[in-house]
């Protein structure tokens, strides 16, 4: 009842309850503190320079960046204007292997035997830069360059890279690579290609043959690698003129028009001992064969198609967005001025 008639008389009068509450508040309240609260300095705004995402410009050496630029002036001028037509017609420029050779981009990082000798940074500036124009013309760069004379550079011998380094550095032989075969892909373990030795006149015959060489009809030479009699792989360096040596091209490729891709067959080719890549043998790694871009198998046509798919999604979202302006009135993009 106590406690019901101490309520009633708060219903009745309030402001009594407020004015002792006000009190109490004040007398046990702490003095008010008025500090101006310091205002730290805003950290500068770090712009985010797309051209050089990873910025690696300022990790580079002079020499690299002066290689770079003055190779991708090539690229802009005189390759650029080339390759709306070669991709479309199909059409490997042979002489592009010339120009290259004469601007030392081709082996750079190779020490002696006409190669420039440049660093693993620069070599990856230089394909950047032939990147942008084409993935074909890049493709002959890095074949030539990374998969003919490196091999030969590393596990040839001596006179094997007076004979073949300064030739192809100059760009005037090219060379192709071959390893990939029809029914295993890149999968050395179930490599057909054959090398039998014959130690009475001291040569190897080659028989097999081998798809998806990136310059094979054009080659000169090529590093092919095969089975010998003892299981183990090995490489060999075949010249154009070699009986039973061909290298017939691909047709209908969808892909990296503006290089040349064949097969590489070899129908008993007689092969002199010293031609034998003396310092590389080995067993078996797994990569897929490139049968996927021709448009003998269906997969291509699909991939293609689906760059129209692209295209109508595209316009679909540029159509949302201007019946969206319409509807809302709200402007949703904006050109550049």
């Amino acid at each position: 009842m106590a406690l019901r008639s101490a309520v009633c008389r708060l219903l009745v009068n309030p402001h009594r309850f407020a004015t002792i509450s006000a009190s109490r508040a004040q007398g046990s309240a702490a003095p008010a503190r008025h500090e101006k609260t310091e205002q730290r300095p805003k950290a500068p705004k770090v712009q985010f320079n797309w051209r050089d995402a990873l910025e690696l410009e300022g990790q580079l050496t002079e020499e690299e960046i002066l290689i770079r630029d003055s190779f991708r002036t090539y690229c802009q001028e005189k390759l650029m204007p080339r390759i709306l037509l070669a991709n479309r017609n199909e059409v490997f420029h042979r002489e592009i292997v010339s120009e290259m050779g004469e601007l030392g981009v081709l082996g750079p990082t190779i020490q002696g035997y006409g190669c420039a000798g440049t660093s693993y940074v620069a070599y990856g500036l230089i394909a950047r830069e032939i990147e942008k124009v084409d993935s074909g013309y890049r493709t002959v760069m890095s074949v030539q360059s990374a998969l003919v004379m490196h091999p030969i550079n590393a596990y040839g011998t001596e006179e094997q890279k007076q004979k073949y380094l300064p030739r192809l550095a100059r760009g005037e032989i090219l060379g192709c690579f071959g390893l990939t075969e029809h029914n295993h892909g890149s999968d050395l373990a179930g490599m057909e290609t054959r090398a039998k030795y014959n130690p009475s006149s001291r040569t190897y015959t080659l028989t097999g043959s081998k798809a998806w060489i990136t310059n094979s009809p054009e080659a000169d030479i090529a590093v092919v690698w095969a089975k010998c009699d003892d299981g183990k792989i090995r490489g060999f360096i075949l010249e154009r003129g070699m009986k039973g040596f061909t290298t017939p091209k691909i047709e209908g490729k969808f892909s990296l028009r503006a290089s040349v891709t064949g097969m590489i067959v070899m129908d008993e080719v007689e092969v002199p001992e010293e031609n034998l890549l003396p310092h590389a043998s080995g067993q078996a790694r797994d990569m897929l064969g490139g049968n996927g871009i021709s448009d003998e198998y269906h997969i291509i046509r699909h991939v293609m198609n689906l760059e129209s798919v692209n295209t109508y999604e595209g316009t679909h979202d540029i159509h949302a967005l201007i019946l969206g302006r319409v509807i809302t009135g709200l402007q949703s993009f904006t050109a550049d001025k």
